[in-house]
């Protein structure tokens, strides 16, 4: 069954708000990626008509949203429908960076220190990411886009990709993704300086 009613609280930077229905009822919770393809963004107001669904907390979530007026979009065919050349497998990515950090320490190229900080800091990332992205949804207190990037430039962006597919989060948004990966760029780029000049090395005794 579908309903009929306006957006309202819409916060454009982070791609959600909520949906008042006209008849009365409770508002339903809508995230960007819940409208048909190819909408344009939405604003504070618009007439849109949706269905419900509840999510794994018993929440109503708006979902297949179509702005008053806009005609059903015609299913494409399976294959055609997502072309994985397109996406990112921030996922894989994010796997492979720790086993090859981990194949570098077991060929004795860099300290045995270093993935064991990098696995940390990835679950440590992957954590707060989920934090956050479960807080979007619940209209909670929110972690800080600096301390996600801290995070990463810390070690934890290979936990951050993980948790960037796991949760669709922080995927869409150009200005956190031109961070992360400076980020990214900055955190290999200091490691690979701290190894090569036996920073790391030195610190691995003192420590011991």
């Amino acid at each position: 069954m579908r309903l009929v009613g306006r957006i309202s609280d819409w916060i454009d930077d982070k791609g959600y708000g909520f949906v008042v229905p006209h008849d009365g009822g409770m508002r339903a919770f809508v995230h960007v990626k819940a409208f048909q393809g190819g909408s344009r963004r939405p604003v504070e107001g618009d007439l849109v008509s949706y269905e419900t669904a509840k999510d794994a907390k018993g929440r109503v979530n708006a979902v297949n949203v179509r702005f008053a007026g806009q005609r059903i979009q015609s299913r494409p065919l399976r294959d055609e429908r997502r072309t994985p050349s397109r996406r990112v497998p921030r996922a894989v990515m994010g796997v492979l960076a720790l086993v090859a950090i981990a194949a570098m320490a077991a060929m004795g190229r860099v300290p045995v220190v270093v993935p064991l900080v990098y696995a940390l800091m990835s679950l440590a990332s992957f954590l707060v990411y989920w934090w956050d992205k479960d807080a979007a949804g619940a209209k909670r207190w929110r972690t800080a886009e600096d301390t996600l990037h801290l995070l990463d430039l810390l070690g934890g962006w290979p936990g951050a990709l993980i948790a960037q597919q796991q949760f669709r989060h922080k995927t869409v948004k150009a200005s956190f993704q031109v961070g992360f990966w400076i980020t990214v760029l900055l955190n290999v780029a200091g490691v690979a300086w701290l190894v090569r000049s036996g920073a790391v090395d030195a610190l691995t005794r003192w420590l011991a």
